[in-house]
């Protein structure tokens, strides 16, 4: 009898373990998030390197359970997700995405027209209007930053700038900030077709010049030093950029070159959205301030990419009619690579079948991730 009784309350102890029984409305709601993030990625083919992971992170981060010790939950000591976790708290995996990043991009374009580095910078403008904004709205100066850069359109930077400003709001931050990215090709299209008119779509851009290898090798010694002397508190992501980008350019590391894009970029970029997503508990997440951070994400979006069309439309006026530069091309100045200069490539396809935009596009794409990396270094130090 003692036996039944026994199994009867380790039986009944048991089920107040379960997520059954610890389940609360808000875990329901998040854990329906992250299937939404899921259909997004598998079905609709947004993203689903990002959106995978963050996705199936979310449902992973809700699943309701007792907390008294088990050490299996993203907050608590010793358990497996705090180990991953700490790369995104401490801020060293965004650095690592930041040298895949470097390693498998060519600044070819930007080399040969470095006046597109001008449009880059003109995106960043979504950045410093939405922190306006998200003071306006009653943000501390620190969360504002950590929102506000989530318009330069790069997860990475928003992770390391929220880690280090305002680790409160990471996670909204940070799920907000890839949200926004895997739909750049739902929130650009309409801004460029308003702000453009028919015959600024079919501007032809003459081919760029070709860039030799001696100025590949050098542009990321002399942007690492320009940059950095500039911002040193950017030095994390901008030396990482540009370390990637050398052991690529160099032609003497290939192989380190290879491993930094790709084996070494999967896995950071597994770990990073599966702990974004994971860090999205709904007593943490579901509160008015993420409805504000979502809105103020939208905005600071809207505002880079106008701000990036508008500027080159602006700049026209001052350049002679055979150098003009194709305003479609402004979008790409958020940091979106290379889905920006695709849409940019894709639109301007859509008014003449034979004018190709991408090479020329690249060139204030790949200027917007040095921009938002500069961007969020300038924030840093004003605020730290």
């Amino acid at each position: 009898m003692e036996v039944f009784d026994f199994i009867g309350t380790k039986l009944s102890d048991f089920l107040t373990y379960t997520g059954f029984a610890n389940a609360e409305m808000g875990n329901w709601i998040m854990i329906l998030v992250g299937a939404f993030f899921l259909w997004l990625a598998i079905k609709k083919d947004f993203e689903p390197l990002l959106l995978i992971p963050i996705g199936l992170g979310i449902i992973l981060g809700n699943i309701p359970f007792k907390a008294v010790g088990l050490e299996v939950g993203l907050y608590e000591d010793n358990s497996v997700l705090n180990f991953f976790y700490q790369g995104v708290k401490a801020g060293w995996y965004p650095p690592l995405v930041f040298l895949g990043i470097g390693a498998m991009t060519d600044f070819s374009a930007l080399i040969a027209n470095p006046k597109l580095l001008l449009v880059g910078a003109a995106a960043q403008f979504g950045i410093f209007g939405a922190y306006m904004i998200a003071l306006a709205l009653g943000f501390e100066p620190n969360q504002a930053a950590g929102i506000a850069i989530i318009g330069g359109a790069d997860g990475p930077t928003a992770i390391f700038l929220s880690s280090k400003l305002s680790p409160n709001l990471m996670g909204a931050i940070a799920v907000c900030a890839y949200s926004y990215m895997a739909l750049v090709p739902v929130i650009q299209p309409p801004l460029m077709r308003l702000l453009t008119t028919k015959k600024e779509r079919v501007i032809r851009m003459k081919p760029a010049r070709q860039v030799s290898q001696t100025e590949k090798i050098i542009f990321p010694i002399v942007g690492l030093l320009l940059t950095t002397f500039i911002v040193p508190s950017g030095l994390p992501l901008l030396g990482m950029l540009f370390f990637g980008n050398l052991l690529k350019e160099s032609t003497k590391t290939t192989r380190l070159a290879k491993t930094a894009g790709s084996a070494l970029n999967d896995v950071i970029v597994m770990l990073l959205g599966l702990t974004v997503g994971c860090s999205t508990q709904a007593s943490e997440f579901l509160t008015m301030d993420t409805i504000k951070i979502f809105f103020l994400g939208a905005l600071a979006f809207i505002i880079a990419t106008a701000s990036g069309v508008l500027f080159v439309k602006f700049f026209n006026l001052f350049l002679p009619k055979h150098k003009k530069i194709n305003p479609l091309i402004g979008n790409a100045g958020v940091s979106a690579v290379p889905m920006a200069a695709r849409i940019s490539q894709n639109l301007g396809l859509e008014y003449d079948s034979k004018n190709y935009l991408l090479m020329h596009a690249m060139g204030p794409n790949v200027a917007g991730v040095i921009g938002s990396a500069v961007a969020a270094g300038v924030l840093l130090g004003f605020l730290s």
